[in-house]
């Protein structure tokens, strides 16, 4: 086999050289040139195709010494690589729960300089495999991994994608596609919906300044009440699935807040809801709003603090059951109406303990308070 080259020329009298690979078998009594592979135009040739080649061939004959030694990856020459796995899995459930499609639909059709949806991802995918600073968390997204349809971005990109999230998604759109899409993938229940609230405090010497400030001072559950916070609410069904979170200025009530909560799940159709919460939210109007259009609430309460409820509760007389090792439960039917509702009321006592002991007890920690669930066709089984 050799390289031959063959000419023609075209109508202006100009010559083109063209490349040919050919080989040489007799046909006959003659000698022909029969062509294995044609290169192309000479002018237009792959000159490093043609290297590569050679240095193959000197590969095999074990010629050419390390001057001929080919190039890794056959004249391709690895210049960096990022691992793409884990975000490869959480790029797949990120579609397949729609949020990608929901971002899309909240953030219409303004134009960014960058795909705002993907720097989202990018913040969410750090956020789950290696949590860091935002700044930290850029330099990730466009050194440490691959994001598929983000080469890189800063930290200016990521608070501005940031920015452009809580104004868009002022009625919780986002969070409400998610948890449909999970709703359906998991084939959850939302007939019991609990909530609570917590805070987080800041590091900063001063609270926010203006008419309407977020992170102020308040009451802190982490007992840094030095420290400007803001406060955190949590929806989640009796799996402990994520439903809705809100967030409010650091020194805001939890006895405040339970009506915007209220009614902003209202607006998801969610059908038939009971909500569920601690003495917290246990405040009379509290417990009247959430019986508004038929709604239904199981409210923890301290068993011997003077409510109305719980003292109506432990008045009644009733077969206490076993639900438990250490926890006995009794029903009881409650005649005073609330908010002109009928209600029932179950009154939990761990045993051995005293009437002191039980006047401590936190709701969340031990059985000791009364739970009443309100409602216009209430049984004793509801």
């Amino acid at each position: 086999m050799y390289l031959r080259t063959t000419q023609r020329k075209k109508k202006d009298g100009t010559a083109v050289r063209y490349v040919q690979l050919a080989h040489n078998h007799r046909v006959g009594g003659s000698t022909q040139a029969e062509v294995l592979h044609n290169f192309g135009r000479e002018d237009q040739l792959d000159t490093d195709g043609l290297r590569r080649l050679v240095t193959s061939i000197n590969r095999y004959l074990g010629e050419g010494g390390d001057a001929a030694a080919p190039v890794a990856g056959g004249g391709l020459q690895v210049t960096g690589s990022r691992p793409l796995g884990a975000v490869w899995l959480l790029q797949g459930l990120w579609r397949q729960l729609d949020i990608d499609a929901a971002l899309t639909k909240i953030l219409g059709a303004r134009r960014f300089r960058t795909d705002v949806e993907r720097v989202l991802f990018a913040l969410v995918a750090n956020r789950a495999i290696a949590p860091a600073s935002k700044l930290s968390a850029a330099e990730w997204a466009g050194r440490d991994t691959a994001i598929p349809g983000l080469q890189a971005m800063d930290e200016d990109q990521a608070y501005r994608a940031m920015d452009l999230l809580v104004e868009a998604d002022a009625q919780a759109e986002v969070q409400e596609a998610v948890f449909f899409a999970v709703a359906n993938l998991l084939n959850l229940e939302v007939d019991l919906l609990f909530f609570d609230t917590t805070n987080t405090y800041f590091e900063r010497d001063e609270p926010d300044a203006g008419e309407n400030p977020f992170r102020t001072y308040g009451k802190s559950k982490d007992h840094r009440d030095d420290l400007p916070q803001i406060t955190i609410g949590l929806a989640v069904t009796k799996e402990g699935v994520p439903v809705r979170c809100w967030c409010w200025p650091g020194g805001t009530s939890d006895q405040a807040i339970l009506p915007q909560v209220k009614d902003d799940m209202r607006d998801w159709k969610l059908g038939r809801v009971i909500t569920v919460v601690d003495r917290g939210f246990s405040s009379a109007d509290n417990l009247a709003y959430l019986t508004r259009a038929g709604g239904h609430f199981i409210a923890g309460m301290r068993m011997r603090d003077g409510n109305d409820l719980a003292e109506a509760a432990l008045a009644r007389q009733g077969r206490y059951q076993s639900v438990r090792d250490n926890l006995r439960v009794k029903e009881v039917k409650l005649t005073r109406p609330l908010a002109d509702a009928s209600s029932s009321a179950t009154t939990p006592l761990r045993r051995n303990a005293t009437a002191t002991t039980a006047r401590r007890r936190s709701p969340v920690s031990r059985p000791n308070w009364s739970a009443s669930a309100p409602s216009a066709n209430a049984t004793p089984s509801a």
